[in-house]
């Protein structure tokens, strides 16, 4: 391993108003100091009884030069090592190194990493190759495990990552990752002459928005503020997305609206949030909901750009398209009918969540017996049953896309259908109250029918219950929930939950019949079941801060005779962590007022077992007065000692006390 010297100097101030630079091999310039400092130290201790030093002027003609080179920094010696022609690059070396080179690549790695050990030979030659180039161009790596500052600083996610860095400012690496490629390419980035590519990703404000999206078919437009954190991890992976995309036939347009100076535009789109993304069709807006990276913006984005409907011609093209899962067919005479368009553009934001066809094909139409203009959803065989029609079907010509998409939500789930990982949120989501029954599905040819001997027992319950959703589950797939439900380890080949707002009930380990999941069902709607509230365990000792967990919730916050502030967050939460100190100090405060609890709960590791405390993101801070437990108020002021004081003092019911005074 090499090590490359950078430039080092010496620098000594001596009383007669005289910089004096002197450049010295390192060891020659160690033993010069010394004697130095030893020569000056008996004069340094008759000047230590000045009340007052005098402390020269420095100006540009007061230094000494030496071999014609004059030197304005204080010593600055950097030693980078060097493996194989690979600068090592450091936390501490890497501003001394990068931000001086016109040009540098660097890697950043981890030594487990395959795909750098696969790399690291090839970008070894290519170092060597490019240190003898004209100009040379310096390759580095950065074990970003260990420096994670770096890794940090550049939003590292995945070994290896390759930046080039041009005078300090960091841009993507888009290159070959094989020797010559890396050679070949870095060539051709060190040319005196490269400009970087113009931005794709288009600018937008009040006078060109309106044009931008209702020009073109679809566009995807991010609003964004320039101080958020988020905003700037997604721009780079935003603008290589724009770049791509806009060489596709026809192109998609990326483009961006800064809405703290474009306010207009952002009440205009409801953008409450940053940053906030919106796909526009023909400027119709739509949620943006799905990845944030480059290639999950890519493959997103052209799986919008088409129809939402995929045209079936004729009858077995459709049957084979009714096979695994409920599907949304529209039958019209040809695309002229006066629904068509309304269907399409009702699945435009619902692509996710369904999967849509249409057919114009008279014999399809016959077999399915339904009319033209009309719109149907098919479930597939195994979750049909005598007790609900196959096909349920929409016909109002002059329906609107929100009449259509209502429709489709309170008519997709079977009587009992399957919960899925795939569809638990887009279907089964908002099905509340949710009976699942967990066993070991499995529709294939040869276990279908012990599948469906236990599905056809939930539908005699079911079909009496049609206020609460029905739905089975593959055990092995939803562990967690049984975990929740505490039913991991009940033996049983059958296991039951119900799922209702915040909370969740278990029917206790039994054989499973018919009989049995009615009396449970029975039993839940006539409030008879208690709910299983997800717990760490007790603090034996508490703070400041009460730490309340979901076991002694009623307790603690439910208490009628305190008034209680709790602060709901996560572990993860930034917002949380730089909320805790003046929070902690808030307890501290209080800490002497007996009827003033200041409490907070980790609502990731606990059930909030009482509805009126919805918490929908972190922090979320309620306040519950002694003698309005069911409506608690959700606190709104500065989140500081101050806000939360002026808050306390405004609407506490009981007596803060003498508020301990911290030193």
């Amino acid at each position: 391993m090499n090590r490359t010297r950078f430039k080092s100097v010496i620098r000594i101030r001596v009383p007669s108003k005289m910089a004096v630079t002197f450049k010295f091999p390192r060891v020659f310039g160690l033993i010069f100091v010394l004697l130095l400092l030893n020569g000056v130290h008996v004069r340094a201790e008759d000047e230590a009884q000045e009340e007052k030093a005098e402390v020269p002027e420095e100006t540009e003609d007061e230094g000494v030069e030496y071999d014609g080179e004059e030197v304005d920094d204080e010593d600055d010696d950097v030693d980078v090592e060097e493996d194989n022609g690979v600068l090592v690059l450091t936390d501490e070396n890497f501003d001394d190194v990068v931000p001086d080179k016109d040009i540098i690549l660097v890697e950043f790695y981890a030594p487990w990493c395959g795909h750098c050990k696969s790399l690291a030979p090839e970008y070894e030659k290519a170092a060597q190759t490019l240190k003898a180039a004209d100009p040379p161009v310096p390759l580095a790596k950065v074990d970003a495990t260990v420096h994670t500052g770096l890794g940090s600083r550049f939003s590292i996610s995945g070994y290896p990552t390759l930046k080039i860095f041009r005078k300090g400012e960091a841009f993507d690496y888009d290159g070959p990752r094989q020797e010559k490629g890396i050679v070949d390419y870095m060539k051709e980035q060190s040319d005196p002459n490269w400009e970087p590519p113009p931005e794709a990703v288009v600018t937008l404000t009040e006078e060109n928005f309106d044009e931008f999206v209702n020009e073109n078919a679809i566009t995807l437009v991010e609003f964004y503020a320039p101080w958020c954190g988020h905003c700037k991890k997604l721009a780079p992976e935003f603008e290589k997305a724009a770049q791509f995309l806009k060489d596709q036939d026809p192109p998609i347009l990326l483009g961006k609206v800064d809405a703290t100076q474009e306010t207009d535009l952002g009440k205009r789109f409801d953008v409450s949030g940053y940053p906030t993304l919106k796909i526009f069709r023909k400027g119709q807006a739509y949620d943006y909901k799905g990845p944030r990276e480059e290639r999950g913006i890519i493959s997103h984005m052209i799986d919008q750009s088409g129809p939402s409907s995929e045209e079936y011609k004729n009858l077995k093209a459709l049957k084979n398209f009714v096979t695994t899962d409920a599907v949304i067919v529209g039958f019209f005479e040809n695309d002229q009918d006066p629904l068509f368009k309304t269907y399409l553009d009702s699945g435009n934001d619902l692509r996710e969540a369904y999967e849509f066809g249409h057919t114009f094909d008279a014999e399809t139409r016959a077999f399915y017996k339904v009319n033209p203009g009309s719109v149907a959803i098919i479930q597939p065989e195994k979750f049909q049953s005598k007790y609900e029609p196959k096909i349920r079907i929409f016909d109002k010509a002059d329906a609107t896309v929100q009449d259509l998409q209502d429709w489709y939500k309170d008519n997709i789930r079977p009587l009992v259908g399957e919960l899925t990982t795939l569809n638990e949120n887009r279907r089964y989501g908002e099905a509340r109250p949710l009976v699942v029954v967990f066993y070991d599905v499995d529709f294939s040819f040869e276990y279908k029918e012990a599948t469906q001997i236990w599905r056809r027992k939930v539908l005699e319950v079911a079909k009496d219950h049609r206020d609460l959703t029905f739905a089975i589950a593959k055990e092995d797939h939803h562990q967690s929930k049984l975990k929740e439900l505490e039913l991991d380890d009940s033996g049983e080949e059958v296991n039951v939950g119900i799922y209702d707002k915040n909370k969740k009930y278990r029917m206790e380990p039994d054989e499973f019949s018919e009989d049995v999941l009615r009396e449970f069902v029975e039993a839940f709607k006539n409030g008879e079941v208690k709910p299983v509230i997800k717990s760490q365990p007790v603090p034996k000792k508490q703070g400041a801060v009460t730490t309340v967990v979901g076991k002694n919730f009623e307790k603690v916050v439910m208490d009628k005779s305190k008034d209680v502030l709790i602060e709901f967050y996560a572990p993860w939460c930034g917002h949380c962590k730089k909320l805790e100190p003046a929070y902690k100090e808030l307890g501290k405060k209080y800490k002497n007022s007996k009827d003033l609890v200041i409490a907070k709960m980790d609502a990731t590791a606990n059930d909030v077992p009482v509805d009126a405390f919805e918490v929908q993101g972190f922090p979320t801070i309620y306040f519950a007065k002694k003698n309005d437990k069911k409506n608690p108020m959700k606190f709104d002021g500065n989140r500081d000692l101050d806000g939360f004081v002026k808050f306390l003092e405004e609407h506490a019911t009981v007596s803060l006390g003498m508020a301990k005074e911290e030193l």
